[in-house]
């Protein structure tokens, strides 16, 4: 197929889903890898579409490359995450073995905990000053420190992270897509979630629905590959979330 050939049918299928990934070109054009980066960064130098880690996603798609503090980003949309939290602290059983990812809902998962039997492993220094608080047995991987999200993220990290096996896993993320899954800004956080979501037997994402069909230029983690826990069911495509407001009126 013809480059220019290419390039149309790149664009036919974002303007139809928003966002693709370089494994769906790849088998839909049936062309090399090598091949498909490079349509899409000739694209992307254009003008023609945004690449992304992984993929693609249309111009005016919500790309976020922004990341907050946490002491802004625990109050943006505060109500949502802390019923997200309480339910998700609810799933944890008495002797699970625990990872609490980095992250402002997670974070408020921590006062809602009951299980005293529980073990916390956590790549946040907050966290785990808050876990300890309440007398529970916490686990702080080491590695190097992220001013801006307080997670601790690099190579020691990773190989710490290595040595567990969860039974349960909680995570933040900062936008969902169907296609490009669940994505974040910074590749060495990335790489900390995708390592312990692969370490770990039950996957819980949590999201609030702002962040549906937004998109960060790195992905950790397919669509299918947690539970999505959210507050709201905004877009058809997102059926198979589990919804809290639903799930804890039908409980009362």
């Amino acid at each position: 197929m013809l480059t220019e050939n290419r390039h149309e049918e790149i664009l036919r299928l974002l303007k139809e889903k928003n966002s693709v990934t370089v494994q769906e070109l790849k088998e839909f054009l049936h062309a090399s890898e090598s091949t498909i980066r490079r349509d899409l960064n000739v694209m992307d130098s254009k003008g023609l579409l945004t690449k992304v880690f992984g993929g693609a996603v249309t111009i005016d798609s919500k790309m976020n490359t922004k990341e907050e503090r946490v002491s802004l980003r625990a109050q943006m949309n505060r109500e949502e995450k802390i019923l997200i939290a309480q339910y998700a602290a609810s799933l944890i059983k008495e002797n699970d073995f625990v990872y609490l990812d980095a992250g402002t809902t997670t974070g408020y998962m921590i006062s809602f905990i009951r299980q005293t039997g529980a073990t916390f492993v956590t790549n946040a220094v907050s966290h785990a000053l808050k876990l300890l608080e309440k007398g529970l047995k916490v686990i702080l991987i080491g590695g190097e420190l992220k001013a801006v999200t307080e997670a601790i993220v690099g190579n020691e990290a990773y190989v710490s992270l290595q040595k567990f096996n969860f039974t349960v896993g909680f995570f933040g993320t900062n936008g969902v897509s169907k296609n490009l899954g669940f994505t974040t800004p910074d590749i060495n956080e990335a790489m900390i979630k995708q390592c312990a979501m692969q370490r770990t037997q039950k996957k819980y994402v949590l999201c609030d629905h702002h962040k549906f069909s937004q998109v960060s230029p790195v992905t950790f983690g397919d669509f299918s590959s947690a539970v999505i826990l959210t507050d709201k069911i905004v877009e058809e495509g997102y059926k198979g979330c589990q919804n809290i407001r639903e799930i804890t009126e039908i409980g009362k």
